[in-house]
C-alpha cells in the first residue's frame, strides 16, 4: 500500500506524470462515443485500453490512471447501463493495476470526478453524488488502488466532498480543479481560494487540470503555486486557448471550411487547435521551474505529449528511443549521404 506520507516522499523527490486524456483519444481510435463520453471500452475493447495504458506509460507516465472517467452511476443512467456500473468500474481498475505491475514503481489511481449533477442549492443531488463518489472509490481501494485522483471540479462544493470521501480510503488523494471561463469556480468561489481549502481538508495535491491549455493554464497555476505549500498539480489539455477564449469549450477556428455539424470546435473539430509537441514541453518546463512536481496532459493528450513531460523533466523514458532525428530526414536533414538536390528541395517544396 502507498500511504500518503510515502507518495509526498516520491514528490518531494521529483516530478511524477501522469497521463490523462483517455477519452478523446480512445474516441479518436473508434472506441467510444463523442459526446456520450462513456469508457465502456473498458469492457467492450481492454485490449484497446490495456495499449493506451501502455504507450501511455512507454512515454513516461509514472501513474496509471484507472479509465473511469464518466464512469459513474449518473453517466451509466444516461446511456441506459447503470447495470454495467461496478463490472466496468472493476474491469478498468484491472486493467490498470496489471499495466503498473509490468514495471517497478509505477502506481494505480483510482478517479473520481465531475457528475454533471451537483447543485450547491439542492443537498439531495449533493448527497446522491457522495453516493456516487462512495462507491467508486471503494471499488478503487478494493482493486488495490495506490491512490485516488479527483479531477476536473468545477464547482468548489464539490471538489471538496470529493476530496472528503477519497479521503475515508487512506489513499493519497490528488483533487485538481477545472474552472470554467469565467474564471471562478461555479458556485462563486475563488480558484486560488478553493485550492487552499482543499490543502487545508487534506489533499496532497491541489492544482488544475482540463479545460485550459498552457496559456491560460500557467497564470493560475503561478497564483496557486504561491497560495498553497502542499505540492502542486498541473495537466493542461493540448490545444491554443487565450486569454479571450480561455477553456477549449468555445475555441473558434475561422478557417474551417467544414465547421461541426453541432455548431462548436468542442470536441470533434479541435483538431487544429491542437498546441505542438514543443509548446507542451515548454509548459512543464516552466511549471517544473515553479516547483510544480505533479505533472501530465488531459484531454487530447496522445502518447507523445507525456513523452515531452517526461523528457523536460530530464527523463529518457522507452519512447524516447524514437525520438526525432531530423538529420536523416531526406529533404531538411544534413546526413553526408543525402544529396544536396534532394535536400535543397526544402526550401521550394
Amino acid at each position: 500500500m502507498t500511504t500518503p506520507q510515502d507518495f509526498t516522499r516520491r514528490l518531494d523527490a521529483g516530478p511524477v506524470i501522469c497521463a490523462e486524456g483517455f477519452l478523446f483519444e480512445l474516441e479518436r481510435r473508434g472506441y467510444l462515443s463523442a459526446g456520450e463520453f462513456v469508457p465502456e471500452v473498458a469492457l467492450e475493447h481492454p485490449e484497446a485500453l490495456r495499449g493506451l495504458h501502455v504507450d501511455f506509460q512507454r512515454a513516461g507516465s509514472d501513474v496509471v490512471e484507472a479509465f473511469t472517467y464518466n464512469g459513474h452511476r449518473e453517466k451509466m443512467r444516461v446511456i441506459g447501463k447503470e447495470d454495467l456500473l461496478e463490472p466496468l468500474n472493476r474491469a478498468a481498475l484491472q486493467i490498470a493495476r496489471q499495466v503498473a505491475d509490468e514495471r517497478p514503481g509505477d502506481l494505480v489511481a483510482g478517479n473520481i470526478s465531475n457528475t454533471n449533477i451537483w447543485d450547491p442549492a439542492d443537498p439531495a443531488a449533493q448527497a446522491e453524488v457522495r453516493g456516487m463518489f462512495e462507491e467508486m472509490v471503494g471499488w478503487a481501494v478494493d482493486e488495490g488502488a495506490d491512490l485516488i485522483v479527483a479531477e476536473t471540479f468545477y464547482y468548489a462544493g464539490e471538489a471538496l466532498a470529493a476530496l472528503e470521501v477519497a479521503k475515508e480510503s487512506g489513499l493519497a488523494v490528488v483533487t485538481t480543479l477545472a474552472p470554467m471561463a469565467t474564471e471562478r469556480m461555479s458556485d462563486d468561489v475563488g480558484i486560488v481560494e478553493t485550492a487552499q481549502r482543499l490543502e487545508q481538508a487534506g489533499a496532497d495535491v491541489v492544482g488544475l487540470n482540463c479545460f485550459r491549455g498552457p496559456q491560460t493554464t500557467m497564470p493560475w497555476l503561478r497564483r496557486i503555486r504561491e497560495a498553497v505549500s502542499c505540492h502542486v498539480g498541473a495537466l493542461p489539455v493540448p490545444y491554443r486557448t487565450t486569454e479571450e477564449e480561455p477553456t477549449f469549450f468555445n475555441l473558434s477556428d475561422d478557417a474551417a471550411a467544414v465547421p461541426a455539424p453541432h455548431g462548436r470546435t468542442f470536441p470533434t473539430a479541435l483538431d487544429p487547435l491542437f498546441t505542438n509537441r514543443y509548446e507542451i514541453r515548454s509548459f512543464a518546463e516552466e511549471a517544473l521551474a515553479l516547483d510544480v512536481q505533479y505533472l501530465g496532459v488531459c484531454c487530447g493528450a496522445a502518447p507523445i505529449h507525456i513523452r515531452e513531460v517526461a523528457e523536460a523533466a530530464g527523463r529518457t523514458t522507452p519512447s524516447s528511443r524514437d525520438g526525432e532525428r531530423m538529420q536523416n530526414h531526406f529533404m531538411y536533414g544534413s546526413h553526408e549521404r543525402l544529396p544536396e538536390h534532394i535536400a535543397g528541395l526544402g526550401e521550394t517544396a
